[in-house]
């Protein structure tokens, strides 16, 4: 049997408040944003003060309230802070915070420069590292730190830091106790000197030519250059990322019609 509802049927309406809950947008507490992210709440706390998530709302009794561009704010500040850095991150998120995408680009492009270089440097490195699976030429003479440090554009404190990391082992001059860099030694250098470019630190290059000269073999150098190749694998990764959140975060500031109104 079909019901039927006279026009004349009282209509039930929805109570006001109702209403209100249901387009009520929705509101975060510092907690709920820390805890989708694995941070603290005052980690929350301290992105907003330091100026790279807008300003919270606040509750009738003081309490911050924060909203969907506080949680894509964070969502998009961690995704930079992973492809970039944390002063990057910060540079890029306070730049869209205060309008200005031009400075922001600019930092984004600056990274992805450095990306570039550091691929580059990955390539000369491994290209030299076929020094290593020759002997090298037994007819250089040795030479003095000072002509080895204008060979590689870096100072003579420079090489001798290196040699107190255990990098480089000269022999010295009978008489005058100078340092003297043999073929081996310079080969070593110039390795040692694309390693530091690629970020490297003095320990773990020191490493990498212990073993090759104990080994007698570039294994460990092959190693280092794939562990390289992978770390910046992943950070062109985070970088794709990083865009994508940060797009995100810039249609939820455009969606909301706040008034920032970024310059581009």
């Amino acid at each position: 049997m079909t019901s039927t509802v006279s026009l004349n049927d009282p209509v039930k309406v929805k109570p006001r408040s109702a209403w209100t809950e249901m387009s009520k947008p929705q509101t975060y507490r510092p907690v709920d944003l820390a805890r989708r992210h694995g941070l603290s709440a005052q980690a929350i706390r301290n992105y907003e003060s330091d100026g790279v998530i807008p300003p919270a709302q606040r509750t009738a009794s003081g309490y911050r309230a924060y909203g969907e561009q506080h949680l894509a704010a964070v969502t998009a500040f961690l995704a930079l802070v992973s492809a970039y850095g944390h002063g990057p991150a910060s540079t890029i998120m306070r730049a869209v915070l205060g309008g200005d995408l031009d400075s922001a680009f600019t930092a984004i492009d600056s990274g992805h420069a450095a990306l570039i270089r550091d691929r580059e440097t990955l390539a000369a490195v491994e290209a030299t590292a076929g020094l290593l699976s020759r002997p090298a030429p037994t007819a250089v003479r040795p030479i003095t730190v000072g002509a080895l440090a204008h060979r590689l554009g870096v100072t003579p404190a420079t090489l001798r830091k290196w040699e107190d990391a255990g990098i480089l082992v000269p022999s010295r001059a009978r008489s005058s106790q100078q340092r003297l860099y043999s073929a081996d030694d310079i080969r070593d250098a110039d390795l040692a000197h694309l390693l530091r470019r690629g970020g490297y630190g003095l320990a773990h290059i020191a490493t990498v030519l212990r073993q090759v000269r104990t080994a007698g073999g570039a294994a460990s150098l092959a190693s280092s250059l794939t562990e390289w190749r992978a770390r910046l694998s992943a950070r062109g990764r985070a970088m794709l990322t990083a865009a994508a959140r940060l797009s995100d975060f810039l249609q939820v500031i455009e969606a909301a019609g706040d008034g920032r109104n970024p310059r581009t």
